[in-house]
């Protein structure tokens, strides 16, 4: 008890012997026939950064280094994973509960576009429900033998990232962020949302760094000078990759060939996480 204290447990987030009430836990069971060894999420503090490239780019890495990885797109109103893995049935269940689609490689991606009758058909849901489909994500799919989940989020720093941190034992997060001025203000606030939950922050990767020119091999920040050495040493995190604007990638994405993309840009990132503990 601290010598303030007014024995108001309820305003009060210390985690003393003497409180009068237990936390709400807001912890989500796994369904019953999952197997989850670690999850990470790909946050961002604003849209358009390629929060959704990462998580694809994360989880064919994994997958090339002999690991059974999985994507959970938690961007309901907007998923975009099932296209850039170019996935075209649908997410079939039974009894037992839904079941994850593969991806050619194996992947298990569950999206709600794998659940919708027209690809283009409007998500207009409001915030409790879409964050309540998340967390069936998690509860009722059958995630078979998953060593690497990856957990897809929609920008910012609201219900759906609150559900995750809140529901899902998440072993780490990555924060996807762009070399814009502005961008390091918005995921700023994303760190600090992490901090905030305890959930421990891996690093950060900024994507559109650079453009190298195939005609002379220089590089030019067409977005500006970087600020994300400054985001890292800030919240004492670690820079882990710096991605270029690559036609290539984005091309795979739109082709729904990412999985054939030739390289690995996320191979050292993927090592981060094989050695986490």
């Amino acid at each position: 008890m601290s010598e303030g204290c007014d024995n108001n447990c309820s305003s009060c987030s210390e985690n003393c012997s003497n409180r009068k009430e237990k936390k709400t836990d807001f912890t989500a069971k796994l369904h019953e026939r999952s197997s989850v060894k670690k999850v990470i999420g790909i946050i961002s503090g604003k849209g358009g950064v390629g929060k959704s490239l990462v998580t694809s780019m994360l989880a064919v890495s994994m997958n090339k280094m002999g690991y059974h990885s999985a994507i959970l797109d938690a961007d309901i109103t907007g998923p975009s994973i099932p296209k850039a893995f170019g996935i075209n049935t649908k997410a079939m269940g039974d009894k037992h509960g839904l079941y994850p689609v593969k991806t050619d490689t194996g992947i298990s991606v569950m999206s709600l576009n794998l659940l919708l009758d027209n690809v283009t058909d409007p998500v207009v849901w409001r915030g409790p429900v879409i964050a309540g489909a998340v967390k069936q994500f998690w509860t009722d799919v059958i995630w078979e033998d998953v060593d690497y989940m990856f957990i897809d989020m929609p920008p910012g720093t609201g219900d759906v990232p609150l559900t995750v941190f809140q529901s899902i034992a998440v072993d780490g997060i990555i924060v996807v962020t762009s070399p814009q001025e502005l961008v390091s203000m918005i995921v700023s606030k994303a760190v600090k949302m992490a901090e905030m939950m305890n959930i421990p922050i891996i690093g950060i990767v900024e994507n559109m760094s650079y453009f190298r020119c195939p005609d002379n091999g220089k590089d030019y920040k067409i977005f500006g000078e970087s600020h994300i050495e400054e985001i890292a040493e800030k919240h004492n995190l670690k820079v882990l990759a710096k991605l270029p604007i690559d036609p290539r990638i984005s091309k795979a994405c739109d082709s729904g060939t990412i999985e054939s993309l030739e390289g690995d840009p996320l191979h050292e990132v993927a090592k981060i996480i094989e050695e986490m503990e």
